[in-house]
């Protein structure tokens, strides 16, 4: 009965410990994402849509995106004679996605007449945010 119980410990422990070394070599670290996501410092304005206008907001987005509806949804209320507003959209303009580098989606980027960054947003920003940014950069209190 002795000689029993300790085959059974044996195999017992010889079975955790290979378990162990399978769970370990088979192991996958969870993906990791950058900190942050690098916003264009410039954007050429003749790229987008109306480049006489002094004020350009660019939402970066694409069709897989769940969120970038609600950014645009938030984005497009801003469309005014100073200011053009635009869906750059990831399959339908990858020429611009690329060029900008733009690496995350929602990304809104309001730039000024020579096409320089003034405020950008990445993720779904709130209508307030949004807008209280484009407000500020159009009329500096």
């Amino acid at each position: 009965m002795l000689l029993q119980v300790a085959i059974a410990v044996v195999v017992l422990l010889t079975a955790v410990t290979t378990a162990a070394v399978l769970k370990r070599r088979t192991r996958v670290d969870p993906p990791t994402q950058p900190e942050t996501y690098e916003v264009p410092a410039m954007l050429d304005r003749d790229d987008f849509d109306r480049p006489d206008a002094p004020w350009l907001v660019a939402v970066f987005s694409s069709a897989t995106c769940l969120s970038c509806q609600d950014a645009w949804d938030k984005a497009r209320h801003l469309e005014s004679d100073e200011v053009a507003v635009q869906d750059i959209e990831a399959s339908e303009r990858r020429d611009l996605h690329e060029r900008y580098g733009i690496d995350a989606v929602p990304m809104i980027v309001v730039v000024d007449a020579e096409g320089v960054t003034r405020s950008s947003f990445v993720g779904v920003p709130s209508a307030a945010d949004l807008w209280a940014a484009v407000a500020e950069l159009r009329a500096p209190s």
